[in-house]
């Protein structure tokens, strides 16, 4: 199953909304002996969590165990800077007793670990650091130390198999994350650092023996639970969302020198939104365009805060680096020789050897002339060149007489090498001239290099302010990269709304589809509330069904983190994660067996970890499996969030199973709804509108699309012609090209 969520506001000792627990509920408390309320606060007091960590590789593997409910918690894996912002959030929201990680760590996370006990203000008790070997929080010996634990919420009756489905339902054994390279997707690499992290807590729990400290050794520490939790307000995504949802979609390269390694961006809608004009680490801008960015924005409206911490964070420090560069680099002859050089007047030495360097074509010449008057009178012709790290040579053409490497001796001159037919020799006078001019070449690189690292130190102790130009620029160009997309396609902002519980889309539109199709219907999705949390949207093939429930997922992530969306008008309330699964089963075995363990892998993951802020998407549930059979675990698994009520997640469902509705396997009530993609019969012919709607439930007629088109379109068209009515053309203050922008072409994209 694939995940994004943003979770509200939740207790270290209680699960908050954005948890998912798979297990029985914890027991009721026994009485004490006075039964006080002072005795309930002392035992709350003594709750403790025991966090186990794994970091490396810039992710991030979070478990920790609660005594208040004798639960595990783990996080899934998260990319965390070296700074570990991240982990610090982590421990100011569960306030751990202990903090176990790996006695083999990096610098930075030992550097962590030093502030960490040395936070004597700490508002919060200092965690102890326990250290374990890394040996034991190996993969294999963590995997097979979670399955093999003793678990009170898993009946006995359960074979060993069973059990390894039960518990692959809820932990991911094979979590696998995409390397992120120049921005897009690259080659996927296994990092189960929360698998290893919760064998690392089982490891850390059954040595201090939490809980059970008086037992005796046969008793193992109580796990009445697993639960997966994310941070406050964090957005969670997973692979699964990337992959099904086409967020990213990496493809490989077309061109044969790049079978190895090169992959290219497909259509996805990472692809249709970045427009961005510089890569991090790749192409930076340089402190001259930041200039020019920051006197641009100096000049917008302050009020808008990138503006204003733009033009008051690109200080006169870039204008020092600016000016020190522009001074001291040869741009222009730096890419000529594809290395660092300085312009003239920067160093007196160096512009003497370059001198000598640019005379020395003339002078060889003249040296060259000599040389030839001491030479035998065969020699037709002859140079003197100068190469650099060996020096200067005396080159003369190789004669019809000189077969024989003997042949090559002249009395003289000291034979070096042969090349393309030309004989190469040192003179007393090329002698003279390595004592006399040296490497030239060599020292002015040398000495160019040596300027060119005093330069890197004068711009490097005016480091803080470049990085936060990058940073800042990069803010500006995605924003302008949206705003693009936005205006091209006519996306857009979605707006948060607090009281709206659930997701509303007005003419949502899906951003890849339409890019695709010659033309695109929009549908509108509402959910929300006590009412229509369920949605099961039934008809025929290429009805549009799976594209009508992928551009709710992806209109709700793109709301979710923030961008513009495909729609008319958006709005996400407190919805905290979307769990989607394009469900095929035909490449497997028919069969209820064989289903069960797809279902287990795949399904089961958001029947355990869906709540009633979450967003379940399920398309074609069943298919490929034996009909009664898959009918039966479709109802059943409606039924299990029907019967939560309130806390019945948001769920949209498209399937062929009708039997779901004629034989009315649902119970009836306001959380249910039935909607269908509407359809008309052309003689034999079946017509698709691309439209949801629930009038057949209701025994209502379906109004052709075409009519509903060309209503929608004269009232646009209507609207536009008011507009224009209104204008006073003579009205000094007007600005025809704002009112173009802003009001025609919005309406004329509509309209066509």
């Amino acid at each position: 199953m694939a995940s994004v969520g943003v979770i509200p506001g939740r207790t270290p000792q209680s699960p908050g909304p954005g948890e998912a627990s798979a297990g029985f509920p914890s027991p009721a408390p026994v009485p004490g002996r006075g039964e006080t309320e002072a005795e309930e606060e002392n035992e709350q007091e003594l709750a403790e969590t025991h966090l186990c960590v794994l970091w490396a590789s810039g992710y991030l593997g979070i478990a920790y165990y609660d005594t208040s409910d004798s639960t595990i918690h783990f996080m899934p894996d998260a990319p965390d800077q070296e700074s570990l912002r991240l982990l610090q959030r982590v421990l100011d929201e569960i306030n751990p007793r202990s903090f176990v990680t790996s006695a083999k760590q990096d610098e930075n996370m030992t550097r962590f670990l030093g502030k960490l006990a040395s936070q004597e203000h700490r508002e919060l008790k200092r965690p102890e650091i326990v250290f374990l070997p890394s040996v034991d929080f190996g993969l294999e010996i963590s995997k097979q130390r979670l399955l093999s634990g003793n678990y009170a919420f898993i009946p006995d009756s359960m074979t060993a198999t069973e059990k390894i489905l039960f518990l692959s339902s809820i932990i991911p054994f094979d979590c696998v994350l995409t390397s992120q390279g120049h921005g897009l997707t690259s080659v996927p690499f296994l990092i189960p650092f929360q698998v290893r992290a919760l064998g690392g807590l089982l490891k850390f729990l059954g040595r201090r023996r939490i809980g059970i400290e008086l037992e005796d050794y046969n008793v193992s520490v109580p796990i009445l639970g697993f639960k997966k939790f994310v941070l406050t307000h964090l957005v969670s995504i997973d692979q699964d969302t990337y992959s099904v949802l086409q967020i990213f979609k990496s493809e490989s390269h077309p061109s044969v020198y790049k079978v190895a390694s090169g992959l290219k961006e497909g259509l996805s809608l990472f692809g249709i939104l970045n427009r961005c004009r510089c890569k991090w680490g790749e192409k930076l801008l340089t402190v001259y365009s930041a200039l020019g960015l920051r006197d641009a924005c100096r000049s917008l409206p302050q009020s808008i805060q990138l503006f204003q911490d733009i033009a008051q964070e690109f200080s006169d420090d870039l204008l020092h680096i600016a000016n020190l560069i522009g001074k001291v680099v040869d741009f222009e002859g730096s890419l000529a020789e594809n290395r660092f050089t300085v312009l003239p007047n920067i160093d007196p030495d160096i512009d003497e050897k370059k001198r000598r360097l640019m005379g020395l074509p003339s002078f060889l010449t003249e040296v060259a002339r000599k040389e030839l008057e001491n030479l035998d009178s065969r020699i037709p012709s002859c140079s003197v060149i100068y190469i650099p790290l060996i020096g200067f040579l005396l080159s003369i053409p190789r004669l019809p007489s000189m077969a024989e490497a003997s042949d090559f001796e002249i009395e003289g001159l000291d034979f070096m090498f042969l090349s393309e037919e030309k004989l190469h020799y040192r003179s007393a006078r090329t002698k003279e001239l390595d004592a006399l001019l040296g490497d030239l070449h060599c020292d002015i690189r040398d000495q160019e290099t040596l300027l060119m690292y005093q330069l890197q130190c004068q711009v490097l102790a005016r480091a803080s302010v470049l990085t936060r130009v990058l940073d800042l620029a990069s803010r500006l160009d995605v924003l302008l990269a949206l705003a693009s997309a936005a205006r091209d396609y006519g996306y857009s902002r979605p707006r948060y709304s607090p009281q709206l519980l659930g997701v509303r889309i007005q003419n949502g539109r899906h951003p890849l589809m339409e890019l695709c199709a010659r033309t695109f219907v929009p549908n509108s999705a509402e959910c929300g509330g006590d009412r229509g949390r369920v949605k099961v949207i039934t008809g025929p093939n290429s009805s549009g069904k799976s594209i009508y429930i992928k551009q709710v997922g992806l209109i709700t992530f793109m709301a979710l983190v923030g961008s513009f969306v495909p729609a008319e008008e958006a709005e996400i309330g407190a919805v905290d994660a979307i769990f989607t699964r394009i469900h095929s089963c035909e490449s497997i075995s028919l069969g209820l067996s064989t289903f069960m363990i797809d279902l287990n892998q795949q399904v089961a993951k958001a029947v355990n970890n869906a709540t009633k802020q979450s967003l379940v998407l399920i398309d074609e549930f069943g298919k490929g499996t034996n009909t009664v059979d898959g009918l039966a675990l479709l109802a059943a698994v409606l039924r299990h969030w029907l019967a939560l009520g309130p806390a019945c997640p948001h769920i949209f469902v498209a399937t062929n199973f009708l039997s779901l509705v004629q034989l009315q396997l649902l119970p009836q009530g306001p959380l249910l709804q039935y909607l269908t993609m509407e359809t008309c019969e052309d003689g034999d012919d079946l017509v698709f509108f691309y439209q949801v709607s629930d009038l057949i439930r209701s025994g209502k007629p379906i109004k052709p699309v075409k009519e509903l088109l060309k209503e929608k379109q004269m009232e646009n068209c209507q609207t536009l012609v008011d507009k224009f009515l209104k204008l006073d053309l003579e009205d000094p203050n007007l600005d025809l090209d704002l009112f173009m922008n802003k009001e025609v072409l919005p309406a004329a994209t509509a309209i066509l």
